[in-house]
């Protein structure tokens, strides 16, 4: 049987607060414990509350809406804020999103969307096993020596640090890994030791296996120290290990080897995105071409997977409506060549961003990891509301 579910309402208008009011009526598990028309009185009592289901109006305080709920992430992490308003533009939805609420509703709230959204929120606060909203993205080429890792480490530094939430980055090139190379760590436990011993271990016995790189909220596995010890790693495995840590983390970000075999296809048909690397020469654009035909015959859908151009440079001979002719896939994305600052970073084992911030790449990095939580956060809304079409 499941307990009660504790609502608490911050909305100045009186005819909102009754029309939620009058919703939750009918649901038995609902206890509406306050209600409030002030924003601080309501936030201070939020913050106090332990687990609750929150409705914030965010019409006509915007900003200080979007502080409060950021920072209920630190002091209520049992608070799951529905965000309220009447201004629905697709920049208005992502920055809420990402500031940490779990449902949005149009303002005047519809019946229809309000208990949908109540029914999916009773059901994860209620289960026994915790609704799983990680997100796996993939780097992927058949070619090497084109920045993949590269990409990899610094999109996955820059989640962790825009999100301020958990980012597992795996490296998945088990017999050739840079990704601890790439962060100048020295993982005490790597993939083999991980995969061999995932079923005997918890959810804080599996994080105190990860390396957590600096003081940041990016733990990392490395691949094996002795090379024959990933041949004994198998798929089966690889899908255990992902999905016990989607348990913790928001993010996964897999740096997958150039080999096509059963642990690569497992990592690709588990992720939600693959960030398909090429860069701007006919070897690399022809193999980029053979991963599209690879993909179509495993039938996966065409939203998931993004073109990245790597080390591009304007006026290139090969122009990007070329190749998006030739593999049939538009360039979602292009990181510029900037050679100096990427093999400083590479050579010093730290991120771009650590380098330089104010280098085109590291700018690069942090708008791409912007772009890419977005369009996750965006497909997560056009999946709960179909009638909601929004294009990043």
């Amino acid at each position: 049987m499941s307990e009660n579910l504790n609502v608490i309402i911050i909305d100045k208008e009186e005819n909102s607060r009754n029309i939620i009011k009058n919703y939750l009526s009918s649901f038995n598990n609902i206890e509406i414990c306050a209600e409030f028309f002030d924003f601080e009185l309501g936030f201070d009592f939020l913050r106090k509350a332990g687990k609750c289901i929150a409705f914030i109006d965010i019409s006509e305080n915007f900003e200080k809406a979007l502080n409060l709920i950021k920072k209920l992430k630190d002091l209520n992490k049992e608070a799951h804020v529905v965000a309220l308003s009447n201004k629905t533009s697709t920049d208005t939805i992502i920055k809420v999103m990402r500031a940490g609420a779990k449902e949005f509703v149009t303002k005047p709230v519809m019946e229809s969307e309000f208990k949908e959204v109540i029914n999916n929120l009773t059901q994860e606060l209620n289960c026994v096993e915790p609704v799983q909203n990680c997100k796996i993205i993939s780097t992927f080429s058949n070619k090497g020596g084109i920045g993949k890792t590269s990409i990899a480490v610094n999109l996955a530094l820059e989640l962790a640090q825009m999100s301020k939430e958990k980012v597992a980055l795996i490296d998945l090139n088990l017999q050739l890994g840079d990704v601890s190379t790439f962060l100048d760590m020295t993982p005490p436990f790597a993939m083999d030791y991980i995969a061999d011993n995932i079923h005997n271990l918890d959810e804080e016995e599996l994080l105190k296996t990860l390396s957590k790189y600096k003081n940041t909220s990016l733990y990392v596995i490395a691949d094996p120290l002795n090379i024959d010890k990933s041949q004994d790693i198998t798929a089966e495995q690889i899908k255990s290990i992902l999905n016990a840590l989607k348990k913790t983390f928001s993010y996964i970000v897999i740096d997958i080897g150039t080999n096509i075999d059963t642990k690569t296809i497992t990592a690709l048909d588990n992720s939600d995105l693959i960030l398909l690397i090429a860069i701007v020469n006919l070897p690399a654009i022809r193999s980029t071409q053979r991963c599209m035909e690879l993909f179509e015959k495993l039938g996966y859908p065409a939203d998931k997977i993004k073109l990245v151009l790597n080390r591009y440079m304007e006026n290139e001979d090969i122009k990007t409506s070329d190749i998006e002719e030739v593999v049939k896939q538009k360039v979602y994305w292009k990181i510029p060549n900037n050679y100096l600052t990427m093999m400083s970073a590479i050579n010093k084992g730290v991120p771009v961003s650590e380098i330089n911030p104010e280098a085109n790449i590291a700018i690069n990095y942090k708008d791409f990891a912007s772009k890419i939580s977005d369009y996750l956060i965006t497909q997560k809304l056009n999946k709960n509301y179909n009638k909601r079409e929004l294009n990043i």
